[in-house]
């Protein structure tokens, strides 16, 4: 903690010293703040509706805290969600049936923070919205007030479309998902690919065309053939978010951990995860040889270590011996 001796006023006008070098440090950390306003313009649902319409794929990605959200944002992402995976990369978590609501908010502020461009959308996790369209909405609420999101996403197709219905004529835009549903893996046996049949592939559609109907602004296709993605696609008259699903989709989605190589080697990847950094061996190499340097002394030096005069240092030495 760095404080003045004399009010901040006074050390101004009396030695007249710079502002910026007069501004009270409360932290010995540079805080990262509110990031430099974005030179995009901001993505919303009329823009979303244009990027499809115009046949440019719509680019998203997960993001769990302030750094994730602060570089999707940067590197122009289109929409940024924080999905309930973050029960599993940001928690420790088993799977995503964990994860609460108190949770989800807590991450979906620390994301909204970060982000100025894109369009930011929060995961209701399981539990807070299927025991009725009632306690959905409340959720709902809870996500957009309290998360500071503008959307929400939820797990269901035609099961759920009253659900959503609600939701949007509430004023909540919802993206849906289908598929592949990571919540009921225990009803699905597990995470499987579906849509490989007949008759799971019109399941598909069918949830696709219901969620469409109830309002949906977009919906995700995960762990569906491309083939079957693409003709559900062609279907819709809504964007269809891919993960999983080909690249007929009209966008696509990855976990932000998986696709910068954020994991330690021997982790499980899905099949459609394309590893496109290794942000793990980055941050070993650099903690190891911080650490190195610690224990040899190499850190650290004088350009890290702040001065003090000699005449100070001196008459401090000579009062503490007396």
């Amino acid at each position: 903690m760095w404080k003045t001796s004399l009010p901040l006023a006074t050390t101004v006008a009396s030695k007249r010293i710079p502002l910026a070098l007069s501004q009270c440090r409360q932290s010995s950390h540079s805080p990262t703040g509110a990031p430099n306003p974005s030179l995009r313009k901001k993505i919303t649902l009329d823009k979303i509706r244009q990027l499809h319409k115009a046949n440019e794929p719509i680019a998203m990605i997960t993001a769990h805290d302030f750094p994730s959200a602060h570089v999707a944002d940067a590197a122009g992402m289109d929409i940024i969600l924080v999905g309930d995976s973050l029960a599993m990369v940001a928690l420790g978590m088993e799977d995503t049936s964990e994860v609460v609501i108190e949770e989800m908010i807590l991450h979906c502020r620390s994301v909204a923070r970060a982000t100025k461009a894109a369009f930011t959308v929060g995961d209701l996790p399981m539990g807070c919205y299927e025991v009725s369209p009632e306690q959905a909405v409340r959720s709902a609420i809870r996500v957009i007030k309290e998360g500071r999101v503008q959307g929400i996403k939820l797990e269901g197709g035609l099961d759920m479309a009253p659900t959503i219905k609600r939701i949007t004529q509430a004023g909540i835009p919802v993206l849906g998902h289908v598929g592949l549903t990571p919540q009921r893996q225990n009803a699905l046996g597990g995470f499987r690919v579906q849509g490989k049949t007949t008759a799971s592939a019109l399941k598909v559609l069918e949830d696709a065309l219901a969620v469409q109907e109830a309002g949906c602004f977009a919906v995700v296709l995960e762990a569906v053939p491309g083939e079957v993605a693409g003709i559900i696609t062609k279907r819709l008259s809504i964007p269809t978010i891919g993960i999983g699903a080909g690249n007929a989709c009209s966008g696509q989605v990855l976990v932000q951990i998986d696709m910068t190589g954020n994991f330690p080697a021997g982790r499980f990847l899905p099949k459609f995860v394309k590893k496109y950094g290794d942000v793990w061996g980055e941050s070993m190499r650099a903690i190891r040889e911080y650490k190195d340097e610690v224990k040899s002394r190499a850190y650290p030096t004088k350009e890290h270590t702040y001065p003090i005069a000699a005449q100070e240092l001196s008459e401090f030495e000579k009062l503490i011996k007396e």
